[in-house]
C-alpha cells in the first residue's frame, strides 16, 4: 500500500502536475517555455543534490537504532505536508515579488523541493524494509507485487484530472497530498517493525559517508562491476531526466493537450510493465550484460525520435519505447549487479548503485536545465537540444559497458 502511495505523489506531482502548473504560470512565450524548462529540472536537480548530501546520515541511523518505521512515518508526513502547501501557495493570489517572480509561484517551487527531498528520503527506510518480510526466494515476488500495485497507484492517482477544468492544474496538489496521505495510512497503523538489534558501537555520523567512499575505493577491485556502475550513471541520467521533462516537452515542443499527454503516459506506463516483464525472461536466455546492451539501443532509439520527432504520432512511438527501455532498464541492470559482484559483497555494491543513481538525477536535469536557459531565445529549439544532448549521455554509458568483462566478479 505505501508503494501505492508514493507513486500517486511521483505520478501526480513530479511527473504530471507540477510540470503542467509551472508552463500555465510562467510559459507565456517560446522563451518563457524554455526557462520553465529550466525552473523544472533545476528544482529536481537541487532536490537531489540534498538527497545526495544527506542520504548518507539515514543509513546509520538504521544501523544505530534499527529502526526504519520511526523514521519513515516522519518523513512521509512532511513530504505530504509539503505537498499541501503546494497547494496552499498555488491559490495565494499576490502581487507581491520575489527575484521577479510572484511569491506565490516561488512558494510552490520551494515547497515541492521540500516534498520531493522528503518522498525520495523516505524510500531509503521503505526500501531497506524488505528485508524483514521475507526469505530470500520470497523477497523478488514481494519487490515484485510492490512495483506492479505502484504501477496501479499509478494508474488511480490520475482520477483528480477531471479537477484541472480549463487549465487549473494547482487544483490538483491538495487531492494528490491527500490521497498519498489516505494510501500511506496502513503502513502507518498497521506495519509492525520486527525489533532489530541496533549495530554493536556507536557509529559517528559521518561513517555513512567513509563507509561509501570505502566502499567506491574497494569497487575499483572489481573492475567489471566498478565499469557497469559508471554505465549505468550515464544511463540513468537520462532515464531521471526525461522523466522529469516528458509533461513539458510533450505539451510545448510537441502541442500535446493535458488530456492527451496523460494518455501517452498511461501508455508509457504499461509499456514499462511489459518492458520490465519481457526483458525479465531476454535477460534469462541472452544474459545480462547483452540485455542492457540491448534496452541501451531502444533508449538511444526513443530519444532520436524525440528530439526529432516532426508529428505526435512519431512522438506517441517514442514514448511507447522510452516506457520499454525504463522498465527494462531496471531488471536487466540489477540482475547484472548479482552477476558482477560476490555475495558477500552484494550489499555494499548495490548501496553504491544507489548512490550513484542519486548523483546521476543531479547532473542530467541540470545538463537539460542549462541547455534550455542558455538557448531559451531560440525556442522550441532549445529543448530539441536539450533533449538531444541525453543522447550523448546514453552513448557515452553504453561504450563504457561494452568494455565490461563478461567474466563473473573480474578483479583483474
Amino acid at each position: 500500500m505505501y508503494d501505492f502511495a508514493n507513486t500517486i505523489f511521483s505520478s501526480n506531482i513530479v511527473t504530471v502536475f507540477y510540470p503542467f502548473y509551472l508552463k500555465e504560470t510562467l510559459g507565456k512565450s517560446e522563451e518563457l517555455n524554455q526557462i520553465t524548462s529550466t525552473f523544472i529540472t533545476y528544482s529536481n536537480a537541487i532536490s537531489s543534490f540534498f538527497l545526495v548530501l544527506l542520504s548518507p546520515l539515514f543509513g546509520v541511523w538504521i544501523d544505530r537504532t534499527g529502526k526504519k518505521k520511526a523514521y519513515l512515518v516522519p518523513f512521509t508526513l512532511i513530504a505530504i505536508a509539503a505537498n499541501l502547501l503546494m497547494g496552499a501557495s498555488a491559490f495565494w493570489h499576490t502581487d507581491q515579488q520575489w527575484l521577479g517572480l510572484n511569491t506565490s509561484l516561488l512558494g510552490v517551487i520551494f515547497f515541492f523541493m521540500v516534498a520531493k527531498f522528503f518522498y525520495n528520503s523516505s524510500l531509503i527506510f521503505y526500501d531497506s524494509m524488505i528485508s524483514d518480510l521475507g526469505n530470500a526466494r520470497e523477497i523478488p515476488i514481494i519487490s515484485g507485487v510492490g512495483v506492479a500495485v505502484g504501477y496501479v497507484g499509478t494508474l488511480v492517482g490520475l482520477v483528480v484530472f477531471p479537477l484541472i477544468n480549463g487549465n487549473h492544474f494547482e487544483n490538483t496538489f491538495i487531492p494528490s497530498a491527500l490521497m498519498f496521505l489516505i494510501f500511506s495510512l496502513p503502513i502507518m497503523f498497521f506495519y509492525k517493525e520486527k525489533p532489530q538489534k541496533p549495530v554493536s558501537g556507536k557509529k559517528s555520523l559521518l561513517s555513512g559517508y567513509r563507509e561509501i567512499w570505502d566502499t567506491f575505493k574497494e569497487a575499483r577491485k572489481y573492475r567489471a562491476a566498478f565499469l557497469f556502475m559508471i554505465a549505468y550513471f550515464f544511463f540513468n541520467d537520462a532515464i531521471a531526466t526525461a522523466i522529469a521533462v516528458m509533461a513539458i516537452y510533450a505539451n510545448t515542443v510537441m502541442g500535446f493537450t493535458t488530456g492527451q499527454f496523460i494518455l501517452l503516459y498511461l501508455v508509457s506506463t504499461v509499456s514499462s510493465i511489459i518492458g520490465s516483464f519481457l526483458f525479465g525472461y531476454v535477460t534469462r536466455n541472452i544474459g545480462p550484460k547483452r540485455a542492457v546492451t540491448i534496452v541501451a539501443f531502444i533508449l538511444i532509439i526513443a530519444i532520436s525520435l524525440a528530439a526529432f520527432a516532426t508529428s505526435q504520432s512519431i512522438f506517441w512511438v517514442a514514448g511507447s519505447l522510452y516506457g520499454v527501455s525504463m522498465g527494462a532498464m531496471w531488471v536487466t541492470s540489477r540482475t547484472l549487479i548479482v552477476e558482477l559482484t560476490p555475495e558477500e559483497k552484494r550489499g555494499q555494491f548495490f548501496g553504491l548503485f544507489a548512490f550513484s543513481g542519486k548523483v546521476s538525477s543531479i547532473v542530467g536535469p541540470a545538463l537539460y536545465g542549462s541547455i534550455t536557459w542558455a538557448l531559451a531565445s531560440s525556442g522550441n529549439l532549445a529543448s530539441r537540444v536539450a533533449l538531444g544532448s541525453l543522447l550523448i549521455l546514453v552513448v557515452i554509458g553504453l561504450l563504457v559497458h561494452m568494455r565490461v568483462p563478461q567474466k563473473l566478479h573480474s578483479s583483474s
